[in-house]
């Protein structure tokens, strides 16, 4: 608002400038009560009334706010204030269509307006209207001929084929256009900035004209690539792979290495270019360079070479001396035993070569992540004398009563680096009962023992030995999932607290914390926990699961509902939020940029956890308010939920949750492994039909409503019976194929790792006969259709099916109650036991008796006028026999 404010020059500024000050400070019943009294001396003074409407839209007046700004919209406006007073409001309405038509009216007042052409443009950009975008940028371009308006028309021609359905015409028709504005404004030397060579490159790439690419880039336009260091070689480097030049890869790498071999891409470059030009039996020609960029290293030899002497140039160094090539020695052995090379022998022992690494780097906390993905380059005989090895380079003190203990954090790090690697190699989980104790208690006094290097730390930063302290912990679950024994994971959740106390920003502690409560059914720490670990942004996204997955199991509705809200606000707020990071790519050139931000935009709107908090957010509305607040129809009328829509992009949903945000130092064959990741995404997308079409179901059933008695089944479609009854029958097919294919799914029992993925509510909610009930329900709401449709005098077999269907149903409710009893907490052996299925079974018992409920009342509404009918009937025939008699 105050950048709106800023724009008014006239003596409104005085007048206007109170209401602004109000909307600002968030008081908009004083801004509506200004605006009122303005009006009333001013009624032509239409900012005024607009800003009333923004005081109005953030009361929660919508309606009133709408009817307002559509007042002054019709007047077609081309004030600035009105302008942008109207944008603000529109986009606070999730409405930006609306300010398209804003300013093609202003465009035609006042056609030679650059700042209203430009408005227009980004309006445009806002709803994804390429083909106006272009266009607009055009006429832009011929009022104001300036260079960035020309190329936000070329930009918008190359988003029309990014967006096209039909491939073949991006290709013949958007993209060549696109190329055809670029080569004129080269021709006429007009190109200026470095965005216009990169759009150009971004055509030419897009096209498959690689070698024409080259040459722009290795040319005088590629001078003009200078924001990023290596920019032209990277773009180079990205060409010759695509056309399969691998001597010119070969050779550019290699050059770059000599820069900077520090540069872990590079490397892969040079190595997978070296084997291409084996597997291809290159060599290089007899007379001249070997290749446009220089020297190509051909042999395994050379690159061996290469290498070494990038190795011996950080070994003759005082300090600081760089990790990449230690590292490309290990890749290069790890690519050439990949490939059965007998050549790997040139590098020498793999062990040799990772205790060289660790002497070096032991002392740094990225030690572990380096060597954790080469320790399959060891044997398992060589496992122990590995770990062995790696314990003479690591300096402790004397030992004293028990442990010797590091002096220094450099040493610490280093024999924390020895600990994590020894998980690694799975030494850990071979131990027995006994010595993981043991383990555990050498790890926990290690853990006090660090702490007195980071007594004078600020509380944001963590402690040293922390990962003593993790590791500790994962034991305690390896205990715990080895024995059943719920004291370990009491002694874990002790220590992970008393980790967090002294180091209050370590993330791992609250995730594995978080974890192990929801598992243990406690739901109330947790709130707090994922609160504090601060998630920004797309991690709402990527983590958000950890919450919502058990918020609404543990029978915590309110925050349920609230972990959903604070979820849909951010994918709501997303659409908003790339909108404005596209137009700001367009003022500023960055066109590389945008097709990012769409794609994220995509990714966002098609997440599996979008779907799945909007849907069980629609699920807790109606349990928590519909027939106590206001009625079921009125409920599934507000979330605008309706049966015949299916709101999900079922083929095209992402799984974008990060499911290794949970430190882990286990051995390959005990993480999470790819089959894993895609049974659990198979698992949630079943799990997540069954809820959406069990919401589709009950709305379904709000919309049915009552309809007279029909006798005649023929007259049914004058009623809409028939099409209703089929609706009903069409999504309760579905839902039992869906239930059928979850069946198959449970019985497999797929077990995840602990720190992976949680499993969904799937299979409680068959075991419990939840989902089997409601299906009961829905079933009997079908038959009553049917009887309302037939009637009662022709309809003797479908009155038993429905008294058949009440007795299950009623049976199958006592079933689910009953297994609806017992302790949460319960003592077995002299142990404490929790038993949190039982509150899951509490849950779906509730919500199954809130549909069986809803299903019961609109029963209600069919049967009563035939209980009528029936009575009336029958009083008719006694009057008919007594008249007889008489």
């Amino acid at each position: 608002m105050a950048a709106a404010r800023g724009h008014v020059q006239d003596p409104n500024d005085r007048r206007l400038r109170p209401i602004y000050d109000y909307l600002d400070n968030g008081n908009n019943k004083m801004a509506i009560q200004q605006a009122d009294k303005l009006l009333k001396k001013h009624k032509e003074l239409h900012c005024a009334k607009v800003l009333k409407a923004i005081g109005l839209q953030r009361t929660g007046k919508q309606d009133e706010a709408f009817t307002l700004a559509q007042e002054v919209a019709t007047l077609e406006p081309t004030d600035d204030n009105s302008l942008q007073a109207l944008t603000i409001l529109y986009r606070e309405m999730h409405r930006p269509e609306l300010v398209t038509k804003l300013y093609e009216a202003a465009v035609k007042k006042v056609p030679l307006s650059e700042e209203y052409h430009s408005h227009l443009f980004m309006a445009y950009a806002r709803v994804g209207e390429y083909k106006k975008m272009q266009q607009a940028g055009m006429a832009l371009y011929k009022i104001v001929p300036k260079n960035p308006y020309y190329f936000w028309s070329v930009m918008s021609l190359v988003m029309q084929a990014i967006s096209a359905e039909d491939e073949k015409l991006a290709l013949t028709m958007y993209l060549p256009l696109a190329e055809r504005m670029v080569e004129k404004m080269v021709k006429e030397e007009k190109i200026e900035a470095e965005a216009e060579v990169q759009l150009y490159y971004m055509i030419l790439e897009r096209l498959g004209k690689c070698e024409e690419a080259l040459k722009v880039i290795r040319g005088p336009l590629g001078e003009k690539l200078t924001s990023e260091l290596q920019s032209r070689e990277n773009k180079c480097m990205m060409i010759y792979q695509r056309l399969q030049r691998w001597p010119e890869c070969n050779a550019l790498a290699h050059k770059l290495l000599l820069k900077n071999p520090d540069e872990w891409q590079y490397y892969g470059f040079y190595f997978s270019s070296l084997f291409h030009i084996l597997d291809q039996s290159w060599c290089p020609p007899d007379e001249g360079e070997d290749c446009l960029e220089g020297p190509v290293h051909h042999t395994v030899d050379k690159v061996v070479r290469f290498v070494e002497e990038r190795v011996k140039g950080e070994e003759n160094k005082e300090s600081h001396a760089l990790r990449g090539p230690y590292l490309a020695r290990l890749e290069l052995l790890h690519r050439l035993r990949e490939r059965g090379s007998s050549e790997e022998n040139l590098l020498g022992e793999p062990l040799e070569l990772m205790v060289q690494f660790f002497a070096k780097f032991g002392d740094k906390p990225c030690c572990i992540t380096d060597l954790k993905i080469y320790l399959h380059l060891l044997s398992p005989e060589q496992h122990v004398q590995f770990i062995n090895r790696l314990s003479e380079a690591v300096p402790l003190a004397e030992p004293g009563e028990e442990f010797a203990f590091p002096e220094d954090t450099k040493a610490l790090q280093r024999h924390l680096c020895l600990c994590q690697l020894s998980r690694a190699l799975g030494m850990h989980h071979s131990l027995d009962v006994d010595a993981k104790l043991k383990l555990i208690s050498e790890l926990k006094a290690r853990y006090h023992h660090g702490l007195k290097f980071g007594k004078n730390a600020l509380k944001t930063e963590l402690q040293f030995s922390d990962m003593y302290c993790l590791m500790a912990a994962h034991v305690y679950i390896d205990l715990w999932v080895e024995t059943e024994d719920e004291n370990m994971v009491w002694h874990c959740l002790g220590l992970l607290q008393e980790g967090l106390s002294h180091s209050s920003s370590n993330a791992q502690f609250k995730l594995l914390l978080l974890l192990l409560y929801c598992r243990l059914g406690a739901f109330e720490p947790v709130v707090d926990l994922y609160s504090g670990l601060d998630a920004k942004h797309v991690q709402h996204d990527t983590i958000g699961y950890l919450l919502t997955r058990y918020a609404e199991s543990l029978g915590q509705f309110a925050a349920a509902s609230q972990a959903c809200n604070f979820s849909l606000r951010f994918y709501h707020s997303n659409q908003k939020d790339t909108s404005e990071y596209i137009i700001q790519a367009y003022k500023y050139g960055a066109f590389e940029k945008i097709p990012e931000f769409i794609a994220l935009r995509n990714r966002l709107n098609q997440s599996l956890h979008f779907a799945q908090v909007r849907t069980e957010k629609m699920f807790l509305d109606l349990f928590l308010e519909a027939d106590i607040v206001v009625s079921l129809e009125e409920s599934v009328k507000a979330m605008s939920l309706t049966a015949e829509e299916d709101d999900i992009s079922w083929n095209n949903l992402r799984d974008n949750r990060d499911l290794l945000v949970f430190t882990c130092w286990d051995p390959k064959e005990r993480q999470l492994s790819e089959e894993n990741r895609h049974q659990s995404l198979e698992e949630e997308s079943i799990w997540l039909k069954m809820r959406s079409l069990t919401l589709r179901l009950i709305a379904s059933l709000s919309s049915l409503g009552h309809a007279p008695t029909i006798q005649n089944s023929a007259l049914t479609s004058e009623n809409g019976i028939g099409d209703k009854t089929s609706s009903l029958s069409t999504l309760l097919s579905q839902l039992d194929h869906t239930l059928q294919t979850a069946t198959q799914l449970a019985e497999k029992h797929i077990q995840y790792p602990l720190l992976g993925p949680p499993s969904t509510r799937l299979a409680r909610a068959l075991s419990c006969g939840s989902c089997q009930c409601q299906s009961a329900a829905f079933q009997l709401a079908v038959h009553l259709l049917e009887l309302e449709s037939v009637g009662l005098d022709e309809s003797t077999e479908l009155q038993a099916q429905i008294c058949n269907g009440f007795q299950t149903l009623t049976v199958q409710l006592q079933e689910m109650q009953n297994k609806c009893e017992g302790d949460l907490l319960e003592m077995k052996e002299s142990r404490l036991k929790t038993r949190p299925s039982l509150l899951e079974n509490i849950v779906f018992f509730v919500e199954t008796v809130s549909i069986v409920l809803w299903v019961a009342s609109y029963c209600a509404k069919i049967l009563r006028p035939l209980k009528t009918s029936l009575q009336k009937k029958k009083k008719k025939k006694r009057m008919s026999a007594l008249l007889c008699r008489w």
